[in-house]
């Protein structure tokens, strides 16, 4: 959870911080949509709310590999970290008795 949010820290910090530093790993949040939906077929999966003025969002594709991109009120977006062998946990409830 830590490592999470020390994540999320950087990621606030790169929304913030002055284009020349941010421009690698940064673009316009709908640059980044089609680019992780063209290259990577990496569709939506999970967000959440940082603040009022940054979200998270977790994109995967059917083969596992997975971005996490904050987003920002301008429109702006920056890759927090990306990898391979993402695994949707599946919750199942279980009956009285089993």
């Amino acid at each position: 959870m830590t490592r999470l949010i020390a994540t999320i820290f950087l990621a606030v910090a790169a929304l913030s911080a002055a284009p020349a530093t941010a421009a690698e790993q940064c673009a316009p949040r709908a640059d980044m949509i089609k680019a992780l939906g063209e290259k990577f077929r990496e569709n939506p999966t999970a967000l959440g709310v940082v603040n009022p003025n940054v979200i998270v969002e977790v994109f995967v594709s059917d083969q596992g590999t997975w971005a996490i991109l904050a987003s920002d009120t301008r429109g702006q977006s920056c890759v927090v970290s990306v990898g391979e062998g993402w695994e949707s946990a599946v919750t199942t409830a279980a009956l009285p008795g089993t």
